[in-house]
């Protein structure tokens, strides 16, 4: 009996196990999904070349030889101002800035063609751009500032404050010789006369302004050649190219009177006193508002040809534009309208790109 039931556990514990090897689902293979190789492309960093400064040719380290200016004693403070920071930013060649007047800086560099750099007081005359022309110069206008010429009398002069054109134009022309012909509240005491040579653009200038149009032509308009002669002929007049020897002889006399570039009065305030003219008088108000009567624009001129030739010289005339509005005050004379001083560097910028 026990031997019966052992079979049929047997049998049931066989059969259970077939039954569970036939019945259990074939187990799947696990599916591979393939993986693809994406090749990614190394990101390539654009190179940027260094940015080259284009005006770096004209830095004044960057340049040498030799740079020779010359004309107008009223431009000549400036530019030897200019020229002694140009050197002092690196420029290593030899700079000559020359006081010899803007007629015979003209004369340098329209006839001789001598000069790099005419410095001027007066714009230049039709018939010295055709002397420049001549020897194959077309000159270059380079506005770089404005002046107001200085009447000026001794600090020891106690009368004179203020003079019209017309009481300046009647003394340098010699028809008031003694100061109470000017007012009657004045010492009768001699006027005495200094004023700028002929050669002078100051000169040029005081002529046109003031003398010559005391003497009107057939046209009824001012005489500069009769308004010249008149000065030249003014006996007793001491004239000279060199300002700083007129104001000498202005401070020596209570009774002097003399004319020249505002910055040299600025220099010698202390011994001169400016006059006002027509009531105005001269500062940086006046210049500006244009009612100082006797104001003036200031130039520098080259050559196109020059600038190509001499990189020096285009380097120095970019330095002195950059720079002339940082120091032309300090010298004595104020800036030229932003317009005009522009017009000065789009100027340079054509020269220097034939």
């Amino acid at each position: 009996m026990l031997k019966t039931v052992r079979s049929l556990l047997f049998i049931v514990v066989a059969m259970s196990l077939l039954l569970a090897a036939c019945g259990a689902p074939a187990t799947e293979a696990a599916t591979e999904v393939p993986v693809v190789a994406t090749e990614v492309p190394a990101t390539e960093v654009p190179t940027v070349a260094p940015t080259e400064d284009p005006m770096a040719m004209y830095a004044p380290d960057a340049v040498t030889g030799d740079i020779i200016t010359a004309g107008s004693s009223t431009v000549f403070p400036l530019s030897e101002r200019l020229a002694e920071l140009f050197q002092q930013e690196g420029y290593t060649g030899n700079i000559t800035v020359d006081s010899i007047g803007t007629g015979a800086g003209f004369e340098r560099f329209c006839t001789a063609g001598e000069s790099d750099i005419s410095n001027a007081s007066r714009a230049i005359k039709d018939s010295e751009k055709e002397a420049c022309a001549a020897i194959g110069r077309e000159p270059i206008e380079f506005r770089v500032g404005t002046d107001a010429l200085a009447v000026v009398v001794s600090a020891e002069n106690d009368f004179v404050t203020a003079l019209t054109k017309e009481q300046l134009g009647k003394i340098f022309s010699g028809q008031f010789t003694t100061w109470d012909q000017v007012d009657a509240t004045f010492p009768a005491e001699a006027i005495l006369v200094y004023g700028p040579g002929a050669d002078s653009g100051t000169f040029d200038y005081f002529n046109e302004a003031v003398v010559a149009p005391l003497y009107l032509n057939a046209d009824g308009k001012a005489d500069v050649a009769a308004g010249e002669e008149a000065i030249l002929g003014l006996e007793g007049a001491q004239f000279s190219e060199d300002d700083n020897v007129l104001v000498q002889g202005v401070e020596g006399s209570p009774y002097a009177i003399g004319y020249f570039g505002f910055a040299y009065f600025t220099e010698n305030s202390g011994a001169l006193k400016a006059v006002a003219v027509e009531g105005v008088e001269p500062n940086q108000g006046t210049v500006d508002d244009g009612t100082y009567p006797l104001a003036r624009p200031l130039f520098i001129y080259s050559d196109a040809k020059i600038l190509a030739e001499k990189p020096q010289v285009a380097a120095f005339i970019y330095f002195y534009l950059s720079n002339v509005n940082d120091n032309i005050i300090d010298v004595g004379y104020f800036p030229a309208p932003a317009a005009d001083l522009q017009g000065a560097v789009d100027a340079w910028t054509t020269a220097t790109a034939k």
